[in-house]
C-alpha cells in the first residue's frame, strides 16, 4: 500500500483504508480506547487516529510519547458533524522512532524566544509548521509571477567585487591568513595576493548583474540570499536575507510601480488560494483579522504621492511629531503609518530627495530629488524599494564621482549605458518581509529557518 499524505485526506475526504507515516503531537490513552493527533508535515492540520483494545499493542500505544514517529494503517471514517471532518479507525500502528520524556516540544504553548533557541526543533510546532510552508508557498508564487510573464530567472553572483549597496555595508571575504597580511608600500592590504587578486565581498544586492541580463532579455529577476553587515538589534533587520529582485528594460518609474502592485496583488492570492488551512491558523493564532488585511489588499488600488507631498501632508496635521518631518530626509515609522491609515491601504511614495538615496538612481529634472519610490503597507510599513535606472552616461559618471564611488571596477557595470542603453527600472522585496506580512509574525527571526542576527550566528 502506497502512503497517504495528511493534506491529502483533507482535500479529498473519503471512506478508504490508507497508510500514514507520522509523529505524534498527542496522545490520549483510556480504558478501552485511545487517541492519537499525528502530524506528517504536509499540512498544518493533525489528524486525528482512534485505537481501541483489539489491537495486538494497545497497551504499548497507549504509552508512546509526544514526538514518536509512527506508522499507521486503518480506515478513514468521516465525521462532519465533529469537530474534524475525519479521522482513522487504525488496523495497525507501529513505532518508527522513540522520542524520550525531556523532548522540548511538549503540547503547550512555547514562546517563540524559546523557540529561537531550539530553532532545529521548532519546525514540529503548528506556528512554525504554518510559517514556513507559508515561506514554500510564497516563493514558488513568485516565480509563478515573474515565469508567468516572460521573465528570466538569473542567478547572480553571491561573491562580487561590484559596490552596490556600499561597502561598508558588505561582508568581505578573504582566503588571506588574518594573524599574518600582506601588506603594500602604502601599509595596506596587497589584495592581490588574495584568491581573486582584489578585494572580494558577500553580495548586499543581485541588482548591478541584473541589470547587465535587462539588457539583454528585457526582463528579469533575481531570487536569493543576500548579505549586510548592519548591527541593528530591531524586528525587522538581519544578517542574512532573500531577495526579490527583477529589473526590466523600457519600463519608467509609473511602469514599475504598476509591476509591483500587479506582483504583491498575485503572491498574496496564490498564498490565500495555496495555503488555506496555514493562512486560517495564523489569522486565528498569530495575527487576529488577518484575512481580512490580505483581501483588503487584493481589493486595494495603490495611492501614489511624492515625498515632497507628503511632507506637505504631514505638517499639515495638528499633531506633534516625534520626529520632525523633512522635505531632505527619510520619514520615520510614524509617518508611514500615518500615511497607510490616512489613505487606508498601500501608498507609494516617489520622487525621493537625491542626497538620501543611491547612486544609480534616475535623477529628475529639477536636479534635487531621483525617480525613487517605497511602497508602504498597512502595519508593516516599507515592503519595496525600487526606482528608474540613470539611464545617461554623463549623469551616472557624475553622481558616482559625487558619492565617491570606485569607477576603476565598474566599467562593466557602465557598458550598459554605452552600448545601446535605454530607460530601465527594478525594485527589490525582502522575502522575510513579505513572509511577515502573509503570516503576522512580528520578528524577522521567526520568518527565516536560521536568523542570522548580530552576535547570533547558531546551527
Amino acid at each position: 500500500m502506497r502512503r497517504t499524505k495528511i493534506k491529502d485526506l483533507f482535500l479529498d475526504p473519503k471512506e478508504e483504508e490508507v497508510l500514514i507515516y507520522a509523529w505524534v503531537r498527542t496522545n490520549r490513552a483510556q480504558a478501552q480506547f485511545g487517541f492519537l493527533n499525528v502530524n506528517d508535515g504536509s499540512v498544518v492540520t493533525n489528524l486525528q487516529v482512534v485505537y481501541e483494545q483489539t489491537l495486538p499493542n494497545f497497551a504499548e500505544i497507549s504509552k508512546f510519547r509526544v514526538g514518536v514517529s509512527v506508522l499507521v494503517k486503518g480506515n478513514v471514517i468521516l465525521t462532519p458533524n465533529a469537530k474534524q471532518p475525519l479521522e482513522v479507525h487504525a488496523t495497525e500502528v507501529k513505532m518508527l522512532g522513540d522520542c524520550p520524556e525531556n523532548y522540548p516540544i511538549q503540547p503547550k504553548r512555547h514562546t517563540k524566544e524559546f523557540l529561537r533557541e531550539v530553532a532545529h526543533l521548532r519546525p514540529r510546532t503548528n506556528l512554525f509548521n504554518a510559517v514556513f510552508r507559508i515561506r514554500s508557498v510564497a516563493a514558488m508564487g513568485i516565480h509563478s509571477y515573474f515565469q508567468s510573464h516572460g521573465y528570466l530567472y538569473v542567478h547572480t553572483p553571491l561573491i562580487t567585487c561590484a559596490d552596490c549597496e556600499g561597502s561598508d555595508q558588505m561582508f568581505k571575504i578573504t582566503t588571506l591568513n588574518l594573524n599574518d597580511l600582506p601588506k603594500g608600500e602604502d601599509g595596506k592590504v596587497d589584495f592581490s595576493k588574495d584568491l581573486f587578486g582584489k578585494q572580494a565581498w558577500i553580495t548586499g544586492s543581485g541588482q548591478l548583474q541584473g541589470e547587465t541580463f535587462a539588457m539583454a532579455f528585457s526582463d528579469i529577476y533575481t531570487f536569493g540570499p543576500t548579505f549586510r553587515t548592519e548591527n541593528s538589534n530591531t524586528q525587522t533587520h538581519a544578517n542574512e536575507f532573500w531577495m526579490i529582485e527583477p529589473e526590466m528594460a523600457f519600463c519608467d518609474l509609473e511602469g514599475l510601480m504598476d509591476i509591483e502592485e500587479e506582483m504583491l496583488k498575485y503572491v498574496i492570492k496564490y498564498v490565500m488560494d495555496n495555503a488555506p488551512a496555514e493562512i486560517d491558523f495564523c489569522d486565528a493564532f498569530v495575527e487576529k483579522g488577518l484575512k481580512e488585511k490580505l483581501t483588503n489588499i487584493l481589493n486595494a488600488k495603490f495611492v501614489r504621492i511624492s515625498h515632497h507631498d507628503v511632507v506637505d501632508l504631514l505638517l499639515a496635521q495638528n499633531r506633534k511629531w516625534e520626529f520632525t518631518p523633512s522635505y531632505l530626509e527619510d520619514i520615520a515609522k510614524e509617518h508611514e503609518r500615518f500615511l497607510t491609515e490616512h489613505f487606508n491601504g498601500p501608498v507609494f511614495v516617489t520622487n525621493w530627495p537625491k542626497d538620501i538615496k543611491a547612486w544609480y538612481m534616475k535623477v529628475n529634472p529639477d536636479n534635487k530629488t531621483v525617480a525613487a519610490v517605497d511602497l508602504l503597507v498597512p502595519k508593516a510599513g516599507e515592503l519595496m524599494g525600487g526606482s528608474q535606472r540613470e539611464e545617461d552616461l554623463d549623469v551616472l559618471l557624475k553622481r558616482m564621482e559625487e558619492l565617491h564611488v570606485d569607477r576603476a571596477n565598474m566599467e562593466w557595470y557602465l557598458d550598459t549605458r554605452r552600448y545601446g542603453g535605454c530607460v530601465h527600472s527594478g525594485f527589490g522585496m525582502g522575502f522575510e518581509r513579505l513572509i511577515m506580512y502573509l503570516t503576522g509574525i512580528d520578528n524577522i527571526r521567526d520568518a527565516i529557518p536560521y536568523p542570522r542576527t548580530p552576535k547570533n550566528c547558531e546551527y
